[in-house]
């Protein structure tokens, strides 16, 4: 069973929300860019160096990693989710995590789009319904980059189409206690697969989603 209010302005609830508001409106920012230069681009990545003042009036360096937004889904049905396994070469391992990604290369398109089209790519499932869970930041301290974390319910099943980058992903449904043992063993260490389940766990706390 899923449970999706709504709030005044109709949209499905479960999103986090700001632990304050500044009404007095942005505040000055406390490093401030002076020069800033690209060292490094490609089709996924943008490396740049920017030359900053503190507030103090102390000068350094900051390199800030751009990539573009991602969204996560979390595939649930009958009380365990769906994972994805893949290499993953900076961690010269395969490692399981829950589906996620963002558009390919010139591509745009809305969080839900991205997340319905990841979901179908690397595990062939098609979602009834998307509930959104929230946003977060993936790396604020070296990157502004943010994901956009869905549950995924009404799973009907389909052909997966991965790309050519994910040869060799593979996904399997594990009952929760079992994802929860995968975390603690290492067989699972994605740290955006562990704020999804966090941002699914505090949702079902506030009553807004109730899995069976």
């Amino acid at each position: 069973m899923l449970g999706t209010p709504t709030d005044k302005t109709g949209e499905v609830a479960g999103h986090n929300d700001p632990v304050h508001t500044d009404l007095a409106g942005p505040a000055e920012p406390e490093i401030r860019t002076i020069a800033s230069s690209v060292v490094y681009t490609d089709n996924w990545i943008r490396l740049r160096r920017d030359d900053i003042e503190r507030r103090d009036g102390s000068r350094g360096t900051y390199a800030v990693v751009e990539r573009g937004d991602f969204a996560l889904v979390v595939p649930a049905e009958n009380g365990g989710f769906h994972l994805v396994e893949e290499y993953r070469y900076p961690l010269r391992r395969r490692s399981w995590s829950f589906p996620q990604g963002g558009f390919p290369h010139g591509e745009s398109g809305a969080p839900e789009e991205l997340a319905r089209m990841e979901l179908a790519q690397e595990t062939g499932l098609r979602a009834g319904q998307l509930t959104r869970l929230g946003s977060l930041t993936a790396a604020h301290g070296m990157s502004p980059q943010c994901c956009d974390y869905f549950l995924a319910t009404g799973l009907v099943p389909g052909p997966p189409d991965p790309e050519p980058e994910e040869l060799g992903i593979r996904q399997a449904w594990v009952p929760r206690q079992e994802f929860e043992k995968m975390v603690l063993d290492g067989r699972i260490t994605d740290d955006s697969t562990l704020a999804a389940y966090a941002l699914l766990q505090l949702a079902e706390r506030r009553g807004d989603i109730i899995l069976s």
